[in-house]
């Protein structure tokens, strides 16, 4: 990149210190980058643990896919990189015990080292909701299990944090509490996937207002393109920002290979507010 294009091109480095979302390497010439690690290193610079809880619009909405590439996003920018799930079904079994192919591929965007067992603590075998899959495996399932295994993953204090829901916002863990109050209890900001098809923008809209009655702030949203083929496809997604308040941190198209370095191609962390 030109330095005449950078973000940061003739700003103090002394002064920053990242804002929440941080900023992507994309916006900054290879100069003032290295300027700013150098006095990240020799502590001028405070860089800021961020931490965010993805949920979606829905299942299959694409929560991993997005959340894998965001966290791709920020560990080529430089920012070490941590993610849990703190409940899965659906999972296999292995010789290593049950895995969920969501929470394994989240793992793999970790730069901190992870056991699997930290990123996904609990982890149940029927494919069906969470707390219908730990009733089937006579497990407790309440805010207060997953409370401490996802606090201990934001304890290490990585630059940039993801904890990913199961389903949309308002998914059940016992006959209580939703996977919402989890979200509540560790007081994350919240990113929003848009599974991008026919209804997504009430789907979209609800979810964005309890997220917003439940007291906690929307940070940004992404459009994952799951159906190409929608009608008005375009005017929907302009609908999608006129409504959403938030701002969109990007559009996933429908890709033939969905892998974190593709997807964070098109997402863009430092729109994060």
């Amino acid at each position: 990149m030109d330095a005449s294009e950078c973000w940061a091109w003739s700003r103090p480095m002394s002064a920053f210190a990242w804002r929440r979302g941080c900023l992507p390497r994309i916006k900054w010439c290879t100069r003032c980058w290295k300027k700013l690690m150098a006095e990240c290193d020799e502590g001028k610079v405070s860089r800021m643990s961020v931490a965010y809880f993805v949920t979606g619009t829905d299942t299959d909405a694409g929560k991993t896919t997005v959340a894998a590439g965001l966290l791709c996003a920020a560990r080529l920018s430089g920012l070490s990189t941590a993610a849990g799930k703190p409940v899965a079904s659906g999972c296999v079994k292995s010789a290593q015990g049950l895995r969920n192919s969501d929470a394994l591929a989240l793992q793999a965007e970790c730069s901190l080292a992870l056991d699997y067992d930290e990123v996904n603590p609990l982890a149940l075998e029927p494919a069906i909701a969470p707390h219908l899959a730990a009733r089937e495996a006579g497990v407790t399932l309440t805010v207060d299990s997953l409370l401490t295994p996802m606090r201990h993953i934001l304890d290490k204090q990585a630059d940039f944090t993801l904890i990913e829901g199961a389903g949309g916002w308002r998914v059940p863990l016992d006959g209580q509490s939703n996977l919402s109050d989890l979200a509540i209890a560790l007081g994350l900001p919240v990113i929003l996937v848009v599974g991008v098809r026919l209804g997504c923008i009430n789907h979209a809209v609800l979810t964005a207002e309890a997220i917003a009655r439940d007291g906690l702030h929307l940070a940004g949203w992404v459009a994952n393109i799951i159906d190409p083929e929608t009608a008005r496809l375009e005017e929907n997604l302009v609908t999608l920002v006129e409504r959403l308040p938030a701002p969109c941190l990007g559009r996933v198209p429908r890709l033939d290979t969905a892998s974190a370095e593709n997807v964070a191609l098109y997402l863009d962390i430092g729109k994060l507010c």
